[in-house]
């Protein structure tokens, strides 16, 4: 499937879904189609069952330069906030967008971002949305949208302190200052540092496929856990893990699994069942 702002592939044999910022010209920045078509595709995705992982990357000397500038001066007509019912229609509008990246959240797969170079502005927003976070060597973070004057908008803010320490996130987003790769690894933003874009993609497709043999119904249940996790007390978490547990424990996936793992070969597990449109029967 071709977007005008990515590519995307499934690899129906492992399960590895490719999402691939291509425009290299224009340092791969985006602007709004881009976060709608990223919902849509991502969403019907999940919903089909058969993608095990996603792994996001890009082409080109940077992963995402942001939002291009010229979005901004085009007179996007969700950017009037002249009276009262304009600036609550902006709220909606502003909602709808970051609830572009929420897709990765609530996807029923692992994400796994892989940046080389830039991953400015909405490209922050998008990494810190996703599972797992890979970088090259040359690569850097930046809140970018403090040096034009408006404080970041589509889930940096919210999600960055969640990953790294509260002060780093806010001297990110105080200063916009670059993270560098060995400080984002140090910090916990990214969980390896490879030399270059080539071999950063190749540990990024093996982790891919080393997430996609295992169990896709235990590695959903897992995701989900977690993420509530992130989001809740402890206690509220333990309780959350009794209903869902009690909703995919399965021994016959589980025989599948440890037949596999003792004789040291690949399982074959059936993918998730898909998510019906309401409108269907």
């Amino acid at each position: 499937m071709t977007h005008d702002h990515f590519t995307l592939a499934l690899d129906e044999a492992t399960g590895v879904a490719t999402l691939e910022l291509d425009h290299p010209e224009r340092l791969n920045t985006v602007a709004p189609p881009f976060f709608t078509g990223l919902r849509d595709e991502v969403q019907r995705l999940s919903d089909e069952g058969r993608t095990r992982v996603l792994v996001i990357r890009s082409t080109g000397k940077h992963f995402c330069a942001g939002m291009a500038l010229d979005v901004f001066a085009s007179g996007l007509a969700m950017l009037d906030t002249t009276d009262a019912r304009k600036r609550l229609a902006f709220q909606d509008s502003l909602r709808r967008l970051m609830a572009c990246f929420d897709v990765l959240d609530d996807a029923r797969f692992p994400v796994i971002c892989a940046v080389q170079g830039g991953c400015v502005g909405a490209g922050l927003d998008l990494a810190a949305a996703c599972d797992i976070r890979l970088c090259s060597a040359d690569a850097f973070f930046t809140v970018q949208e403090i040096h034009i004057g408006m404080a970041a908008d589509v889930g940096s803010l919210q999600r960055l302190p969640k990953i790294v320490p509260d002060g780093v996130a806010r001297q990110m987003a105080y200063t916009g200052e670059r993270l560098g790769a060995e400080r984002a690894l140090a910090v916990g933003l990214v969980n390896a540092v490879l030399p270059d874009a080539a071999v950063l993609h190749e540990h990024a497709h093996r982790l891919a496929l080393e997430i996609a043999a295992k169990s896709p119904l235990a590695i959903a249940g897992s995701k989900r856990a977690l993420n509530y996790a992130r989001d809740h007390g402890t206690a509220d978490a333990l309780d959350q893990m009794t209903l869902l547990q009690s909703a995919i424990f399965d021994l016959g996936e589980m025989t599948t699994a440890i037949a596999a793992w003792q004789d040291k070969r690949a399982a074959a597990f059936d993918p998730l069942a898909p998510v019906r449109p309401v409108t269907e029967r």
